[in-house]
């Protein structure tokens, strides 16, 4: 979804590429190394089991993902792959976040039902944790780099690989999982919407995607 909405902005997508999947690949390696040295001492971190739920839920589909695309391209081309297949693919993903947020939910509906507060109380840290990342993110863009590889800085750091810290907290925290994948299903619709949001006010914040051409007008002849 950073490439997607990056190229919603009209930013650098190939930066975007990049990003995505060195970013994903080594926060999938550096995350349980990092869980067990800051949180070993006061949580029981199984690092193997960690890493299994990762494999599983991040690097599994990854695989499955290109193997389709290959396959599709293989079967039918490029050039139908491009204009049939490819443009259904954010539907299908954005029906598995669907999926993610209703099945976290599910799992917590008694609680919520009971203190409906909790949900605002899980929405304001993170709604400040997003606010405060696509601000710096911005500033470190405007100031350093070119508008479409601002784009990507934004979408590429502020986009969380979510599905890492689904796998984590059903691992990891035991019977507080399910309080966990609350809290990211909260972040899956808070992240969702602050980026199309973002993709609006894009123009305003980096200047428009394409300069005016200006066309030399021919001298006037005095008479």
């Amino acid at each position: 979804m950073k490439i997607s909405w990056t190229g919603f902005a009209k930013g650098n997508i190939s930066a975007a590429i990049k990003m995505t999947v060195i970013g994903l690949v080594l926060g999938s390696i550096a995350t349980p190394l990092y869980l067990k040295l800051l949180m070993g001492a006061v949580v029981a971190i199984p690092l193997s089991e960690v890493f299994r739920q990762i494999i599983l839920i991040v690097f599994l589909p990854m695989a499955a993902g290109y193997a389709t695309q290959r396959f599709l391209i293989w079967r039918y081309g490029q050039k139908q792959y491009q204009t049939s297949f490819k443009p259904k693919f954010p539907v299908l993903s954005t029906l598995g976040v669907l999926g993610i947020v209703f099945t976290a939910m599910a799992l917590k509906s008694v609680a919520i039902i009971a203190d409906p507060v909790v949900l605002l109380r899980l929405l304001l840290p993170l709604l400040f944790l997003y606010g405060l990342n696509f601000t710096l993110s911005t500033i470190v863009g405007k100031t350093l780099f070119k508008r479409g590889d601002s784009i990507a800085l934004v979408y590429g750091t502020v986009m969380r690989n979510l599905s890492i810290a689904l796998a984590v907290a059903m691992t990891a925290f035991g019977a507080d999982g399910s309080e966990i994948a609350l809290i990211i299903a909260l972040a899956y619709i808070i992240q969702v919407q602050a980026a199309a949001w973002y993709v609006k006010f894009t123009d305003k914040i980096f200047g428009s995607s394409a300069e005016p051409i200006l066309i030399a007008q021919p001298a006037k002849v005095g008479k």
